[in-house]
């Protein structure tokens, strides 16, 4: 691989880390000055008065160092990159900026369910949507579905407000949603930059400028946590996310391995509080992840437990070159995972035993 490259490489994971770890105490002080925090109690169980601006510093590292990334010289294969990358960028800076104003007022879920499609139609306008997937039926390697433009709008609502809404979710737990999103986030930079024919060089720096904001606001945010991202951080994780699985060749299945659990958790969630006659975006602690905890495991154990399931289904999505092979992988985990979401849902938590939750 060319030295250029190399240098566009650690130049831009370089940048994102660094003002990631910059920021983030910026943004913590900020917060704690503004008063935009997080108490204890209710679902909450975390000691202390915590921050939850760290989105701030995650926003603007991704999208500082992405900026970066268009002017690096590393080869462009596609015509349409830029036009891409500017629907991708002023997506995730509206939803940035909605979660912002989410954080400091604590909207109902009414808007931002609206806000997350307005971000999604901004982003389809700069053609961050899916409307071919390759044929998992067919063992020739340019075999496609093109979907008509229906299906393509709503498969791409479908895709991203669900990417925002897993994270948002997965949110629960000190270093969970920023770890797993670093993990999806190297797993798209291999598959861009190392195993497409021909590699998509210049794509695979957006996702390397991911895990460098992920990577760098982590030490403030694993457990115990100085730093929240909110839902500024967990809004543009998700949406950022979504729309480089599509930019990146629209490797859609592979995101599904790395986030299948959280995404299978979701769709759990919604199933569960529908069979108990409440809205599906009524909040509670059944989420798999409050659910492990609330049975005793450590924070940190369910957290790396997450790191070490995405990043194993991760390198397997790397690994399996058959589409078919693939979705296989998927229908099997998800009939495995949801077996287990069911199984875990017949225990009593702490919580409904009424004990103190573990450190």
């Amino acid at each position: 691989m060319q030295r250029t490259v190399v240098a566009s490489f650690t130049a831009v994971f370089g940048v994102a880390f660094g003002l990631a770890l910059v920021l983030t105490p910026l943004a913590g002080w900020l917060g704690r000055r503004w008063g935009v925090v997080d108490r204890p109690g209710g679902r909450r169980r975390h000691q202390g008065v915590v921050p939850r601006l760290g989105g701030v510093a995650l926003y603007l590292a991704f999208a500082v160092a992405a900026l970066l990334a268009q002017v690096l010289p590393v080869p462009r294969t596609d015509p349409q990159e830029l036009t891409r990358f500017t629907g991708l960028l002023l997506g995730t800076s509206f939803i940035f900026v909605f979660g912002l104003w989410d954080d400091l007022r604590d909207l109902p879920p009414g808007p931002q369910f609206a806000a997350q499609v307005v971000a999604t139609l901004i982003g389809m306008a700069g053609l961050v949507f899916v409307e071919v997937v390759n044929n998992p039926f067919s063992s020739q390697p340019d075999a496609r579905v093109w979907f008509p433009w229906p299906l393509t709008l709503a498969f791409t609502l479908f895709w991203m407000i669900g990417m925002m809404t897993t994270v948002n979710w997965l949110d629960g737990l000190d270093g969970l949603a920023a770890g797993v999103t670093a993990i999806a986030s190297v797993v798209l930079f291999i598959h861009a930059a190392f195993r497409l024919q021909p590699p998509q060089l210049s794509v695979s720096l957006l996702p390397l400028a991911l895990a460098g904001a992920t990577l760098g606001f982590l030490p403030y945010n694993f457990y115990p946590a100085r730093v929240f991202m909110g839902s500024a951080g967990a809004y543009t994780l998700g949406f950022a996310l979504g729309g480089l699985a599509i930019i990146g060749g629209a490797k859609v299945a592979s995101i599904l391995l790395v986030m299948g659990l959280p995404i299978l958790d979701v769709a759990w969630q919604i199933f569960r509080r529908w069979r108990e006659g409440r809205r599906p975006d009524q909040a509670d602690r059944g989420h798999l992840h409050h659910r492990l905890f609330d049975l005793g495991l450590s924070q940190r154990w369910v957290v790396l437990g997450y790191y070490l399931f995405s990043a194993f289904f991760g390198g397997l999505a790397l690994l399996i070159s058959s589409r078919l092979y693939k979705l296989l992988a998927l229908v099997l985990f998800g009939l495995v995972a949801l077996g287990m979401l069911a199984w875990l849902s017949r225990f009593p938590t702490r919580s409904e035993r009424n004990e103190p939750p573990a450190g």
